[in-house]
């Protein structure tokens, strides 16, 4: 009987242990488990799984396409191109991208705080309360490829910054990925001085459609810097057009007769 308490202790030290040979088995037991470790388990590995969570950054257009790689080799793009080419979305999704893997040490968002013609008037709160309103395209790009808990600490953090354009006079970003969205409502003055911003180790992405400006005819200078940074071999300037447009084809359809 000793014996016999013996073995069996033996055996519930192997299954402990992760190591268990069928040939210490007692013929008699009526239960047998498998090494918890090493054997069988119902729930299936990671790296079995034909689908991952991970959401990848995938082109849906060539005009896209040329925006990405424009993005990964030059550190001053512009995207220029219509409603619902993406242009907003890739530059943020860039944008954490390059903060996830190191690349730069913070994201850089600015947008102009110009109204699509309607005044709404003054807003309460602090600086981030009061644009948060106008950055609400540029949240959801971040809540997309983030949840929104990460981009608040993120945020609390420094990592990710809310920079509004009128108070970007005097600074440098170095080590940054800078966002600049809506860039039609710029004028050429405060374009130049937010081009101008790029310090080092950082990647800026400027976007916006010269066709929709909110300023009055001729105030924006997005067309009229595109065309003068064309000629800088350095710097990406990309052309988006009606075919690169991924929301509903309907959107294609009315800017093609608007």
């Amino acid at each position: 009987m000793e014996a016999f308490m013996t073995k069996r202790s033996a055996i519930k030290h192997q299954v402990r242990e992760g190591v268990l040979d069928s040939r210490e088995f007692l013929q008699d037991a009526k239960v047998r488990r498998l090494p918890p470790r090493n054997g069988w388990s119902p729930y299936s590995s990671n790296d079995e799984r034909d689908q991952a969570y991970l959401k990848t950054l995938k082109p849906k257009s060539d005009g896209q396409a040329e925006l990405m790689a424009a993005v990964d080799h030059a550190n001053l793009v512009l995207a220029l191109g219509p409603a619902g080419t993406g242009k907003t979305y890739l530059a943020v999704a860039k944008a954490v991208e390059a903060l996830e893997a190191g690349k730069v040490g913070r994201i850089v968002l600015s947008r102009p705080a110009v109204e699509a013609g309607e005044s709404i008037g003054f807003l309460p709160g602090d600086m981030e309360d009061k644009l948060a309103p106008y950055l609400r395209p540029l949240y959801d790009a971040l809540s997309d490829r983030l949840s929104m808990k990460r981009v608040k600490a993120l945020m609390a953090e420094g990592l990710i910054e809310i920079a509004p354009i009128g108070y970007m006079r005097g600074r440098t970003l170095n080590n940054a990925f800078i966002v600049v969205d809506e860039a039609q409502n710029c004028t050429y003055v405060q374009l130049k001085m937010l081009l101008t911003r790029l310090g080092w180790h950082s990647t800026m992405v400027v976007t916006g459609d010269p066709q929709q400006s909110d300023l009055l005819p001729g105030v924006s200078g997005l067309s009229d810097i595109a065309e003068r940074l064309e000629a800088v071999p350095e710097i990406a300037v990309v052309r988006l057009a009606e075919r690169d447009i991924v929301r509903h084809p309907l959107v294609a359809s009315m800017i093609g007769v608007l």
